[in-house]
């Protein structure tokens, strides 16, 4: 911890901190603003004001040789075995995810910076009484490190009387630690920037990369970042957020989960934007397609990436039935990103890194990506990305059922430290026990029935936890029942969940349970 936490490397995240805090709080200020509006009748479009950078003639620098061949993405978090086995996958880029896999207890914190110290060194090895992990021959996946979102504090080191920013920490202790060490490799200091709601934000990142490169006497450019656009608001700033991050800019990724969590955020209010259960919206629905199409045609036509969300499905060891359908899907989710025009996609499990890697290969060819392929075909208007509507499907008891379970499974093993979780062979992470609880507060808050007539409320909610909770203590068993944090994670849930007032974030919330 010593080395991680060095004197120098504190005194790097403090300057940051000092220098952009401020504006990190007034931009999540105008967050808050922006969304009042819209609670007030007001409308989500294009920015008149920007219409300018979108019809300018602009483009993406070019990519490092290391980020120019995205075709399998594989995503993770930090912990050590997870860091291992991911740079053993085969992909061509980890996701090192100090976000929404990871739970921020400040051991993690700390410890995944250390992980990534000896992954960027090639030197990391775990030994257990079972096994040593340790690096095979390679190649290994070029690392892209995603830190926390600008809404997150962190409160284990404080600047001036106030906790520090998340995101700061994360990206100020792995640029300190690893810049100069990996353009020694032939690499560099690349980023997955997450949960941004406004073009604005990027120019903040940018003027940060900009600063940190000039502190450190690392060329202005270096730094490359992948940007998530993973909320509503965002959707209609892809060009803006693109602009913003010259001369840092690599390309977007469409986070589909945290997409749909913005979406229930953002429109809460309202009954005409209710959702029906979360298996039931797929990436066919209206508006994911024209969320999708716009990301890939927006990107191309500037020089940058479009990279695909996530495949969460988590190999069966036991069922090979369960692994087959689910394959399938997989294989069919991934060629049709790829017949998009997407240069690569997601994974969660490197069992699924030669079904992505296949479908891409098979559409690339000798080529490393397809930004030559343009889409003048695309044209998405803001009502096409607002058609929750038309999305087919039903809210049932079964998908209640389901949010309810994965919300508390999720919690449970997010206060115990473990941020990335297998949940009916599905990787859940804080994204989608976002959707899991969100659904519910917008369910009761609307007035929806269930198929049977029952209007949800939070007396079911209620009712259906001790039910499900049941089922969970049956299935695990007493011991292990007896050292979980089911209690907590009900008592946490419910505060998300059934509150009048409706928490931006679990994770803000949760932040206080933990080390």
């Amino acid at each position: 911890m010593t080395e991680i936490l060095s004197d120098e490397a504190v005194a790097f995240v403090a300057e940051l901190n000092r220098r952009f805090r401020p504006r990190r709080n007034e931009l999540l200020e105008a967050r808050a603003a922006r969304r009042a509006e819209i609670a007030a009748g007001g409308s989500l479009g294009f920015r008149a004001e920007t219409a300018d950078i979108r019809a300018a003639e602009w483009s993406a620098p070019e990519a490092p040789a290391d980020l120019r061949d995205r075709r399998v993405e594989i995503t993770g978090p930090t912990e050590r075995k997870m860091t291992i086995n991911a740079m053993n996958s085969g992909a061509k880029v980890w996701l090192a995810d100090l976000e929404d896999a990871n739970t921020p207890h400040w051991s993690n914190v700390v410890d995944g910076q250390r992980n990534l110290f000896d992954a960027v060194r090639r030197t990391i090895v775990l030994q257990t009484p079972q096994k040593v992990y340790s690096l095979g021959d390679g190649p290994y996946p070029t690392i892209v490190v995603r830190p926390r979102g600008w809404h997150l504090d962190e409160r284990h080191l404080s600047f001036d009387g106030a906790p520090a920013v998340g995101a700061l920490v994360d990206f100020g202790l792995y640029f300190f630690h690893n810049a100069r060490e990996l353009l020694a490799r032939g690499s560099g200091p690349y980023f997955y920037l997450p949960k941004m709601e406004s073009y604005l934000e990027a120019a903040l990142w940018n003027d940060v990369f900009t600063f940190a490169q000039e502190q450190l006497g690392i060329p202005v450019g270096t730094i490359r970042a992948t940007v998530l656009i993973e909320t509503i608001p965002a959707a209609f700033e892809m060009e803006e957020i693109l602009y913003s991050l010259r001369p840092h800019l690599s390309g977007l990724n469409a986070g589909r989960w945290d997409y749909l969590f913005s979406i229930i955020k953002y429109f809460r209010d309202n009954p005409s934007m209710i959702l029906p259960d979360r298996a039931s919206v797929t990436m066919t629905a209206p508006f994911m397609r024209a969320y999708t199409e716009l990301l890939v045609s927006t990107c191309h036509r500037r020089g940058a990436f479009a990279i695909g969300g996530m495949a969460a499905f988590i190999p069966s060891r036991r069922d090979p039935a369960v692994n087959e359908v689910a394959l399938a899907k997989v294989r069919e989710d991934k060629e049709r990103e790829a017949g998009d025009g997407f240069d690569g996609s997601w994974v969660a499990h490197p069992d699924l890194v030669p079904v992505c890697r296949e479908v891409f290969d098979r559409v690339l060819g000798d080529k490393p990506n397809q930004l030559d392929r343009q889409r003048p075909d695309v044209s998405v208007s803001a009502d096409g990305l607002l058609d929750v509507a038309a999305t087919p499907g039903a809210v049932t008891e079964e998908g209640l059922r389901n949010n309810i379970s994965v919300g508390l499974q999720y919690l449970e093993s997010w206060l115990g430290g473990n941020g990335a979780v297998a949940i009916n062979n599905l990787m859940e992470d804080a994204a989608t026990a976002e959707i899991s609880r969100s659904q519910i507060w917008q369910w009761i808050h609307n007035g929806v029935r269930l198929p049977s007539g029952a209007p949800i409320t939070a007396s079911l909610v209620t009712q259906l936890e001790d039910s499900e909770l049941a089922a969970i203590r049956s299935r695990i068993g007493e011991p292990a029942w007896a050292s979980a944090r089911f209690v907590e994670a009900r008592k946490l849930f419910e505060r998300v969940a059934l509150s009048d007032d409706f928490p931006d974030f679990l994770t803000t919330v949760a932040y206080g349970s933990i080390d």
